[in-house]
């Protein structure tokens, strides 16, 4: 809340004069708005030029001593302008556009990031590190996630479609659509996300949705519950349920996208290839099953 009316508009005007990306002999000062926007600072080289970030913002260790102005959909203003930042980062589809438009009102550089997509990851890394003059840090980053994610689609566009419920969240039921990075993590891996046609990006369901899609796997990301087969086991009529297809895997690793997503994918492939040996779905006979 804004409790000093001067105030800001005295820090306004400071920023706003200070608003364009610094040369050589003054160190940027960048304000995330977002985890993983923080996430992908520190691995676009930029993490050190982080002055300040919003609450979860935990990874890498190193992000959790960064001071806190808020939360991804309210901030402290004043805070944000005390810190006199060169650039705030907010995420395109994430951060309020109120906000958003508050911010550039006051004379700050919001650079808004987008990462609805795996091919957004890279694109996200080089363009943090054009900001931060890191960009031999960001290329590397940029190039080991596109190579770890090329290494995944060559192995598995060939492996027998399996059909896959995305458990985001339990209590309540949440899943994603086929325009969610999550979505297209699943379809890297041969998997069929069994609620990709609704019209909601993340949609809430009803567990009878659930039987009536009848899926041959589930996929837990929910990171507030860790024992998706134990919670699924009552539903015995579902296929993923008979044939021991329930998964729970790293909400971190699946919900941010970062580099670590290569990782979320590797995890998400490798359940999905555990559950086509359960069904009796072999590999491709050219391709070597995953170490």
């Amino acid at each position: 809340m804004i409790r000093n009316g001067l105030l800001l508009l005295a820090l306004a005007v400071c920023v706003g004069a200070q608003a364009q990306i610094p040369d050589e002999t003054r160190e940027l000062r960048i304000v995330s708005l977002a985890p993983h926007l923080t996430e992908l600072a520190f691995a676009a080289g930029a993490g050190a030029y982080v002055v300040a970030t919003v609450e979860h913002s935990d990874y890498p260790p190193a992000a959790r001593r960064i001071p806190r102005i808020g939360d991804a959909f309210r901030v402290d203003l004043e805070r944000v302008l005390a810190v006199r930042p060169h650039v705030v980062l907010a995420w395109e589809s994430g951060t309020p556009m109120h906000l958003v438009e508050q911010l550039r009102g006051l004379g700050l550089n919001v650079e808004t990031i987008s990462t609805q997509s795996l091919a957004h990851v890279p694109r996200a890394l080089r363009r943090l590190g054009e900001l931060a003059g890191t960009r031999a840090s960001a290329e590397r980053a940029a190039a080991q996630f596109e190579h770890e994610i090329a290494q995944l689609r060559a192995l598995y566009r060939e492996r027998a479609p399996i059909s896959v419920f995305l458990e985001v969240n339990a209590q309540p039921l949440y899943t994603v659509n086929g325009k969610h990075i999550l979505s297209e993590v699943a379809t890297l891996c041969g998997g069929k996300n069994v609620f990709a046609a609704l019209p909601d990006l993340a949609p809430a369901i009803g567990v009878e949705a659930v039987i009536a899609a009848n899926p041959q796997a589930i996929v837990s990301s929910d990171a507030s519950m860790t024992d998706a087969a134990e919670r699924w086991s009552r539903w015995r009529m579902l296929r993923a349920v008979q044939a021991g297809n329930v998964f729970s895997l790293s909400a971190d690793e699946l919900s941010r996208a970062t580099p670590r997503l290569a990782q979320g994918a590797r995890s998400m492939c490798r359940a999905l290839d555990t559950a086509r040996a359960n069904l009796g779905l072999v590999p491709h006979p050219k391709r070597k099953p995953e170490a």
